[in-house]
């Protein structure tokens, strides 16, 4: 036990803490399938969080030290928002028969769009490259920057700003609809992980800025929600 603790990922490292945070994202979708309507459920935020868990989890994997705890609560994080935009698909054609299924449909081919986008990036990501590495210069080193574009650490910790920017289309989305849990969740994952971007390997300062800006846009929406509910 003395050595858990005290190991490289134990409960008195970031590495620990930071990961354990972020369970509360899976833990918000869950309690919202459990205790609330499907009124409240953001269908851009759940696929987007979808998406987002998926690149952590094999950021999971590459980061040194490799955290499993991250690994699996990102895992859980897809499986919660998934059942979460299958009640909001379920919701939306039950309450309008009439254009219920057209808008469904359409947010399926979007994100279809977006899966086979991704596809083509990550075939064409290899050959290119190998073709800038045989060069000199800014495209060589940004080809074998581990914190490159052509690396997990870079992606992973950058399509978190898709996160803030649904925050901020969400600015003046009315209280009711706003989750309490996730809102929370995406504060605390947000505040804890600007520190953790400091203390993994490679240090990622971009991890640390979606971290600032995702703490900050989140903050916001859940101060809005705890006023006008408690306040």
């Amino acid at each position: 036990m003395a050595g858990w603790i005290n190991s490289p990922t134990g409960p008195m490292t970031t590495h620990f803490w930071g990961p354990v945070a972020n369970w509360g994202l899976a833990g918000s979708g869950m309690y919202d399938a459990a205790m609330k309507g499907p009124e409240i459920i953001n269908e851009r935020m759940s696929a987007t969080q979808i998406l987002y868990s998926g690149l952590f989890v094999r950021f999971a994997w590459a980061v040194q030290p490799r955290n499993y705890i991250l690994a699996s609560c990102h895992t859980a994080n897809v499986l919660a928002q998934s059942n979460q935009l299958r009640r909001w698909g379920e919701y939306k054609m039950q309450m309008d028969p009439q254009n219920g299924p057209a808008l469904v449909r359409n947010a399926a081919l979007g994100a279809a769009g977006v899966g086979a986008g991704i596809l083509a990036m990550v075939a064409a990501a290899s050959p290119l490259q190998n073709s800038l590495k045989g060069g000199s210069g800014f495209l060589a080193r940004m080809a074998t920057h581990p914190a490159g574009p052509f690396y997990i650490h870079f992606w992973a910790p950058n399509f978190k700003w898709a996160l803030s920017i649904n925050n901020l289309m969400d600015y003046n989305r009315p209280t009711e609809n706003i989750s309490l849990s996730m809102t929370s969740a995406l504060t605390l994952t947000g505040l804890i992980f600007m520190r953790w971007s400091f203390v993994i390997t490679p240090v990622n300062y971009s991890l640390f800025f979606v971290n600032a800006a995702l703490s900050t846009s989140s903050g916001y929406l859940l101060a809005r929600k705890v006023k006008a509910d408690y306040l």
